[in-house]
């Protein structure tokens, strides 16, 4: 392992005073708006730096060039995108907010553009929400604005509004590649949202048809919804399909963070333990991540490593502390691993709970109930779960929450079943819970 707590704190703290003019990174794919606007050159061009380099040139001569400032938050929300690195999106929100400096949003759609793609990356969903409905009214007739707005519909909880934004958006967003893939990608999600893994499936290997047959492919777009569909195969418990999907991502995308750790998590649930540490190391190595840092520490433990895993569980603390300094990026994940190791259990639940006031997703709703429970408010878990629930998603880590909820208040039959449900859906959906899960089962048989 290379990253070690002091290097990790040098460079957050770097990132977090880039940040302090204000995640997974979630920005939104290329849309159909004019070039001149954030998205930046087509698909063929010069390598990252060297477009940067260029930009930056222009700007050192011209402080007041919106387009230049637009373009430079284009590119470094791509490198976001392609390496998870929080230092990015520092950069892109210095660059949005000289563009709209130089020239207000009225007259600068795309600087308007690179704020929202900015904040949506900085989990600002609600700021996401009113910038998108400022678009609209600007642009009313375009695509790209119902792409932003369904995108902060989705994370607010607010389904069926979403569907309706990304039906606008299909209706004007043409027949572009990016704009096509950006489409199916969204009504994927909005299909495991609701249970149908089928249609997501299809929905995804369009996505990935698509991209792939462009004249010049985006290697990461096509990497990302390669491995979107591996999550997919996971989810339903297929190992195989999943791991073959996580190595051509790899194939794609060299180095591709997101597939490390999903080849290592798919790698423990086939209880290759060794292997699975090696891809969860490269991962962290590569993007030190509350989730993946955790996953690691886990398996270390289960290998008896047991310094190397409070090593990591620390390092977790120490991202989540230093992230609640630029606003909410790895809030969830802190109070999730916080509920899964029995630790600062009171402390989790305030943390969900504040999120979820703000961020009514499904989601919320299900780290406000595992941390209820583990807080002792099994009453507040299961109204809890139940919202989490409500839609039909068929994810095993939902179910194995549901069923610990319901074993807690004493409904052993109801407990049983989730339990059961859980480990036929996805039995190694993860390496310590899953163990639980078949421990609870076996004693309520």
């Amino acid at each position: 392992m290379k990253t070690s707590v002091p290097v990790l704190c040098v460079i957050l703290i770097s990132a977090l005073m880039v940040l302090s003019a204000c995640g997974p990174a979630h920005t939104a794919p290329a849309t159909d708006q004019p070039a001149s606007n954030a998205e930046g050159p087509p698909l063929a061009k010069p390598p990252a730096n060297e477009v940067i380099r260029f930009l930056e040139d222009r700007i050192k001569r011209d402080p007041y060039d919106f387009i230049a400032h637009n373009k430079l938050a284009a590119e470094y929300l791509q490198l976001l995108r392609e390496t998870g690195d929080v230092t990015y999106l520092g950069l892109a929100r210095r660059s949005a907010a000289a563009s709209l400096d130089a020239l207000p949003a009225e007259h600068n759609k795309g600087g308007l553009v690179a704020l929202i793609q900015v904040q949506f990356s900085s989990h600002e969903f609600a700021s996401v929400y009113d910038n998108s409905l400022r678009l609209i009214e600007m642009e009313p007739n375009r695509g790209y604005p119902f792409q932003f707005l369904g995108d902060s519909l989705l994370e607010l909880g607010r389904y069926d509004e979403a569907k309706a934004a990304f039906l606008q958006f299909e209706k004007y967003g043409g027949m572009q590649e990016r704009t096509r893939v950006a489409i199916e990608q969204r009504l994927a999600r909005l299909a495991l949202l609701n249970g149908d893994n089928a249609s997501a499936k299809r929905h995804f290997s369009a996505a990935i048809k698509i991209a792939s047959s462009a004249p010049e492919p985006h290697r990461e777009t096509v990497a990302w919804c390669q491995w979107q569909l591996g999550e997919t195969a996971f989810a339903s418990g297929d190992f195989a399909a999943a791991e073959k999907l996580y190595r051509d991502s790899l194939v794609t995308f060299p180095d591709y963070f997101r597939s490390l750790a999903s080849l290592g998590r798919v790698r423990a649930a086939q209880g290759e333990l060794a292997e699975a540490i090696a891809f969860y190391e490269q991962a962290v190595d590569l993007l030190p991540d509350p989730y993946f840092v955790a996953a690691l520490g886990d398996l270390y433990h289960m290998a008896g490593r047991q310094q190397d895993a409070e090593r990591q569980y620390a390092l977790v603390e120490n991202i989540g502390r230093l992230s609640t300094l630029s606003g909410s990026l790895y809030n969830r994940q802190l109070a999730l691993f916080y509920a899964d190791h029995d630790l600062k259990t009171d402390e989790a639940y305030q943390i969900a709970l504040a999120e979820h006031e703000v961020r009514r997703d499904i989601y919320g709703a299900d780290a406000l109930a595992w941390t209820a429970l583990k807080a002792g408010k099994t009453a507040e878990a299961q109204a809890a779960i139940t919202e989490a629930l409500k839609l039909g998603t068929k994810d095993a880590r939902l179910y194995f929450h549901a069923g610990m909820i319901e074993n807690a208040a004493g409904n052993r039959s109801e407990a049983k079943r989730l339990l059961s449900l859980s480990l036929k859906t996805n039995p190694g959906f993860d390496p310590l819970q899953a163990i639980k899960a078949k421990a609870v089962l076996e004693a309520l048989e």
